[in-house]
């Protein structure tokens, strides 16, 4: 049994895999300062609520905040004596090459969702991943990394608008029902779905016609099935797609070990 971690700036999703599917997949916020033994304790009394009897025998960890590796290395180590891969670390490789500039080091979360793609979708490929950013990744034909574009998360740009603007209020995203908003609440909800479906729209176009080539473009994260209603943006929506390339990158060590 395996245990993926893909650890964000704002959550962290636990996903257990037996080789064929996932069991059972749980998120929380992330919080460095949460140790071995909180995760322990809510992990496995999620397991006993659900009727899970998984024994963990391998771990996985993505991670973009550093810190909360060292106590997710603790919980492999003490409550299930493994030694957990960790994306980006010398000693985890990828089925796929990263080609960028020299000293440059890409997000794990970015190489996983490529791994992913490519191995969902074949090569050629826009990456749309709605988080606390808003990130583009680009995948070659041959399934590598070779780039992107990160811009501001949707709520990190509703939450910079109601701090930065006394008498603006912190409003949940949605889409309007018209793009002219009568009142303060449509108006920022308006100006934010729609710039970021013309931003989206803008940047796929751009990284199609850089690439002079055809490409599909995905989209994963908590907000992307908001988007996938809307404008014909993406090809396709893929829900776990971070914690299928865990499985993924697992498999393809374990084969090269």
């Amino acid at each position: 049994m395996l245990l993926a971690i893909d650890c964000g700036n704002t959550n962290t999703v636990f996903a257990i895999w037996d080789g064929q599917q996932f069991l059972a997949s749980w998120r929380t916020s992330t919080e460095w300062q949460r140790t071995a033994d909180q995760y322990y304790v809510w992990l496995s009394t999620l397991m006993r609520l659900q009727g899970i009897e998984a024994q963990i025998t391998d771990m996985i960890i993505s991670s973009t905040v550093p810190r909360v590796v060292f106590n997710l290395r603790v919980l492999a180590d003490r409550y299930f004596s493994t030694r957990p891969l960790v994306v980006g670390k010398p000693d985890c490789l990828l089925p796929v090459d990263v080609r960028v500039d020299q000293g440059t080091q890409v997000g794990p979360d970015r190489l996983v969702n490529t791994v992913a793609g490519h191995d969902l979708y074949g090569g050629d490929l826009i990456m749309v991943d709605f988080g606390t950013a808003t990130t583009f990744d680009v995948v070659d034909s041959d399934g590598a990394y070779i780039g992107g574009v990160i811009a501001p998360g949707v709520n990190l740009s509703l939450e910079a608008l109601h701090q930065a603007a006394a008498a603006l209020p912190h409003v949940d995203i949605s889409k309007p029902q018209a793009v002219i908003g009568t009142n303060t609440v449509t108006c920022m909800q308006s100006g934010v779905f729609w710039g970021y479906v013309g931003l989206v729209r803008e940047i796929c176009a751009r990284i199609k016609a850089e690439r002079d080539r055809e490409m599909r473009v995905i989209s994963t994260g908590g907000l992307a099935p908001l988007f996938q209603q809307s404008e014909a943006l993406f090809d396709a929506f893929e829900d776990d797609l971070t914690t299928h390339g865990l499985t993924v990158i697992h498999k393809f060590n374990k084969d090269n070990a």
